[in-house]
C-alpha cells in the first residue's frame, strides 16, 4: 500500500507543482515578439507534451525513491526537478533567456547523471528519462537559438 501512496505522491507533487509553474508563468507578449528558431514548435504542443513528461519524471522518481532516498540517483532526480522548476519563472517571468540557458544545460547534464546513475540499476526509471532528455536537448537548441537571436 505503501509503494502506491508514494506513487500517487509523486504524481501529485511532480505534475501540480509543474502545471502550477506553466500556468503561472506563460511565455506571453514578450516571448510572442522574440525572433524565434527555425523548429519552433507550436505553443498547442507544450501543454501535452509537459503533462505527459511529467508522468514519467514522477515515475521515474517514485521507482528511485523505492530503492533508497539517500542515494547518488535520487539526488541526482531532485537536482533536475529544482532546475526544471526554475527554468519557467527565470525565462517567462525574468526575461532572462542567459540564465535560462545555464538553467537548462544543468538540467540536461542532470537528466544524463540521472540515466547513467539508474541504467543498470532500474532501466524503468532510465528509460521513463529518455524522452525526457530528448525533449531538454530540443528545449536547450530553443533556448539558446533564442538568446542568440534576440
Amino acid at each position: 500500500m505503501r509503494r502506491w501512496l508514494g506513487l500517487a505522491a509523486f504524481l501529485a507533487a511532480v505534475l501540480g507543482i509543474g502545471l502550477f509553474i506553466g500556468a503561472t508563468n506563460l511565455p506571453g507578449p514578450w516571448y510572442q515578439g522574440l525572433e524565434k528558431p527555425a523548429l519552433t514548435p507550436p505553443n498547442w504542443l507544450f501543454a501535452p507534451a509537459w503533462t505527459t513528461l511529467y508522468v514519467l519524471i514522477a515515475i521515474a522518481g517514485w521507482r528511485t525513491w523505492l530503492l533508497g532516498s539517500a542515494s547518488a540517483a535520487f539526488l541526482t532526480w531532485w537536482a533536475q526537478m529544482l532546475l526544471n522548476f526554475a527554468w519557467s519563472p527565470v525565462v517567462f517571468r525574468l526575461h532572462n533567456l542567459g540564465a535560462g540557458a545555464v538553467i537548462i544545460l544543468a538540467m540536461l547534464a542532470a537528466i544524463l547523471l540521472f540515466l547513467r546513475l539508474t541504467w543498470n540499476r532500474d532501466r524503468i526509471a532510465a528509460l521513463c528519462f529518455v524522452p525526457y532528455a530528448l525533449w531538454i536537448s530540443f528545449a536547450a537548441y530553443l533556448n539558446i537559438s533564442l538568446y542568440t537571436l534576440n
